[in-house]
């Protein structure tokens, strides 16, 4: 990885489909498009082109470039299909990607320290913030106007909220 690159995760490989190299993906991303359009994938660390992809409901089936059997689509499960951060549209006002948001300091509206985020988790109601505070305890709050603002590269949020 030049000049610490950092990459994103678009899907996860789950398995192996048929006996010609295939693999079915789990997608983060909203679709199979998001995926396709990109010419540079990295698949378990390792630069891979995307030969074709369809999708199948909750998932998607692709083929990479050198994976021509099921035993090499199957040595693939579990690796995460990467982007290089670069490739990425750039981002509208207000839009904001899980990994520009992991690591980013939590303050008080005073700005004193407070904790760290260290994941986003979205199960279906808008992102939420994982906090790890100082103590090492951890809190979800949710990533909304007025309980966690994106501020300055720090999150900004209410005390209150904070489990």
């Amino acid at each position: 990885m030049s000049g610490g690159e950092r990459r994103i995760a678009l899907a996860a490989v789950a398995g192996a489909h048929g006996v010609k190299g295939e693999v079915r993906l789990k997608l983060f991303s909203d679709s199979v498009e998001s995926l396709s359009r990109h010419q540079k994938l990295y698949v378990g660390g390792a630069e891979r082109r995307l030969l074709a992809i369809r999708d199948s409901g909750k998932t998607a089936v692709a083929r990479f470039e050198g994976i021509a059997d099921r035993s090499a689509a199957e040595a693939l499960r579990g690796s995460l299909v990467e982007v290089d951060r670069s490739q990425l549209p750039p981002l509208e006002e207000g839009e904001y990607y899980h990994t520009d948001l992991i690591g980013l300091p939590a303050v008080d509206g005073q700005a004193k320290a407070l904790g760290t985020v260290v994941a986003v988790e979205n199960y279906g109601a808008g992102d939420l913030l994982e906090i790890e505070l100082e103590g090492g305890k951890r809190s979800l709050i949710p990533f909304r106007p007025g309980i966690a603002d994106l501020e300055d590269g720090r999150i900004v949020l209410d005390p209150e909220f904070l489990a």
